[in-house]
């Protein structure tokens, strides 16, 4: 019953702030606090249309600063139709974020309206963030299990400690680690840009990259797998075909989890930071 009351005290304030947002043009801030303040957590944030900017501070709750970009300012005296001038607004929006247990998700109402998301956390999270449209992603000093996706821009992320999985279509992947989690397998992945990941120099992992139209580059000593690229043949009636996937293969530091980065048009870098 404890619980019950205080989810609802939770859904109950983010009404109101919800409610404010179509009264006002300016920036609005959302803070959720966590079932368990101090411990693990989960943390999803997704836009259609938006940028999202997430870094770590000291306190225990989620703060979510609402940032609506501005709409469209055409003259609305040049706008006429059958002898009517347009009467429209631009400023209405809606961002919900739901929280049980120590999960936390993030979503806005209308999709083809642009939000920019800034975001303070706490550490220790299992974060899963994305957007698709009209914005970067960026994380800053956050330690946890990291999943980022963009489709039409970049994603940088700065100090992480943990893993990282991140992946878009249109834009470069960069990514600088504090710590690795040694334990985790890791990818990067992109269409059209570079992936640039900066690992501590000591890291062991067991590199897999490729890059379709572009070239591989790294500082560490990498011990290169020579075995010879699988070459596949197909024939069936009607049907002819030759497939060879060749990647490079190799550890650094004797080897460890298995650590992926691919893209299509662009380059690759793996860098060696400090220890």
């Amino acid at each position: 019953m404890k619980k019950m009351k205080i989810a609802g005290l939770i859904l109950l304030s983010l009404i109101i702030v919800t409610q404010s947002f179509g009264q006002s043009g300016s920036n609005e801030q959302l803070t959720v606090p966590l079932s368990s303040p101090g411990k693990p957590y989960s943390l999803k944030v997704h836009l259609v249309s938006g940028s999202i900017k997430v870094a770590s501070y000291e306190g225990k709750d989620v703060i979510i600063n609402v940032i609506p970009r501005d709409g469209d300012k055409e003259d609305e005296s040049n706008a006429v139709e059958n002898g009517m001038k347009r009467i429209s607004t631009h400023g209405s929006y809606e961002v919900t974020a739901k929280e049980a247990d120590n999960n936390v998700t993030v979503n806005t109402g209308n999709p083809n309206k642009a939000i920019d998301l800034d975001l303070k956390i706490p550490q220790d999270v299992k974060l899963q963030i994305g957007t698709v449209n009209d914005g970067e992603v960026t994380v800053e000093n956050v330690r946890g299990e990291l999943e980022v996706n963009n489709v039409n821009d970049k994603i940088t992320l700065t100090n992480i400690s943990g893993s990282v999985v991140a992946n878009t279509v249109n834009g470069d992947i960069n990514v600088t680690f504090k710590t690795v989690d040694p334990k985790a397998p890791m990818s990067f992945s992109t269409l059209n840009g570079d992936v640039n990941v900066t690992l501590p120099a000591d890291t062991k992992a067991n590199l897999k990259l490729k890059s379709d139209n572009g070239d591989v580059f790294s500082d560490f000593d990498i011990d290169i797998d020579k075995t010879p690229a699988k070459i596949d043949k197909t024939t069936e009636p009607g049907l002819y075909k030759i497939k060879k996937d060749d990647w490079v293969s190799g550890k650094i530091n004797g080897g460890g989890p298995e650590m992926m980065m691919k893209n299509m048009q662009g380059n690759i870098y793996v860098k060696k930071g400090a220890k």
